[in-house]
């Protein structure tokens, strides 16, 4: 069974009105639960990350802003990202989930996991909330599985429509985590060109493959498909991990690059089999973006029942 996190207290991560908010996630588990998909998944409960583990990535100063900001009642971080005061229980918790998940699929309790946490997680930096993320889940779990765990490489594939500016630069020195980004360009965050590729030892670690709108759904996967392939095989990886953002999707309100929710399930497909021959089928998804939510909640149970057929 398929490891599927979510709780609810990531509803209380209250945005009002913004396009990131807590009805994304409702639309979602309610598809979920009338398709019975979370019903045979296995729901694991879980601890919010703890300092030393946001500390892997994030600076003290931005963890104590984060929550002092959520403590004197909330507000806007950035022109983009806003807080109210549940939210860095909810951002904490939503870290934890990541890093549980890669806890329990190194440790073989289950070959893949999803996690549905808000608030998002790509853009953050070591130092800084942005594009609606405030701390950056995927990243935390990877240094997890690095430097906690031991695991020689990971890599990270973002298909959201959005460059993955923050995992991207986290990891853009450090040799034991490739990553790729799918992206539309040009778009926010206006990062994410093709000849940045990483720095140092980390040198070729770094592939990003720029979208002009208007590029067909088929060159999309090819793509994308050759660029894992390309990269795992350079880089062999032992655990593969995905930043499944969905505004790509064609309904989408604020990205789109003309993909359906069918076109999810095939690059899922590609992801898995990516992984089946590097990773003994070793994935951990966490959910990015995605702000049209009946596209989404179809998307991401298209995506969960690709990763539920692996397991």
């Amino acid at each position: 069974m398929t490891l599927l996190y979510y709780d609810y207290l990531f509803q209380e991560h209250d945005t009002g009105e913004h396009p990131e908010n807590a009805g994304r996630l409702a639309t979602v588990m309610r598809r979920l639960n009338f398709l019975g998909l979370d019903a045979v998944c296995q729901r694991p409960a879980w601890a919010p990350a703890s300092i030393q583990q946001l500390r892997l990535v994030h600076t003290a100063d931005h963890i104590q802003a984060v929550r002092s900001l959520c403590e004197r009642g909330g507000g806007a971080i950035d022109e983009d990202t806003v807080v109210s005061p549940r939210s860095y229980d909810a951002a904490t918790l939503a870290a934890g989930a990541v890093v549980d998940a890669v806890q329990r699929v190194v440790a073989g309790e289950d070959k893949t996991a999803l996690c549905l946490v808000r608030p998002p997680g790509h853009h953050a930096t070591a130092d800084q909330a942005m594009g609606f993320c405030l701390f950056n889940n995927v990243a935390i779990g990877a240094r997890v599985a690095t430097q906690t765990l031991g695991l020689e490489h990971v890599m990270i594939v973002d298909f959201d429509v959005h460059h993955g500016n923050g995992t991207q630069d986290i990891f853009y020195a450090d040799p034991r985590v490739s990553f790729l980004s799918m992206h539309r360009s040009p778009l926010y965050p206006y990062s994410g060109s093709e000849d940045e590729t990483g720095l140092g030892e980390a040198a070729g670690t770094t592939i990003n493959l720029p979208i002009k709108f208007g590029t067909s759904a088929e060159t999309q996967r090819q793509n994308f498909r050759d660029a894992m392939l390309s990269l795992a095989e350079k880089n062999p990886p032992h655990l593969l991990m995905v930043s499944a953002g969905f505004d790509s999707h064609r309904l989408d309100p604020i990205g789109s690059l003309g993909l359906s929710s069918d076109d999810f399930t095939l690059i899922t497909q590609d992801i898995v089999e990516v992984a089946k021959q590097y990773t003994g089928g070793r994935i951990v998804s966490t959910l990015e973006g995605g702000y049209h939510p009946h596209a989404l909640a179809e998307s991401v149970s298209n995506h969960l029942e690709i990763l539920m057929e692996e397991s």
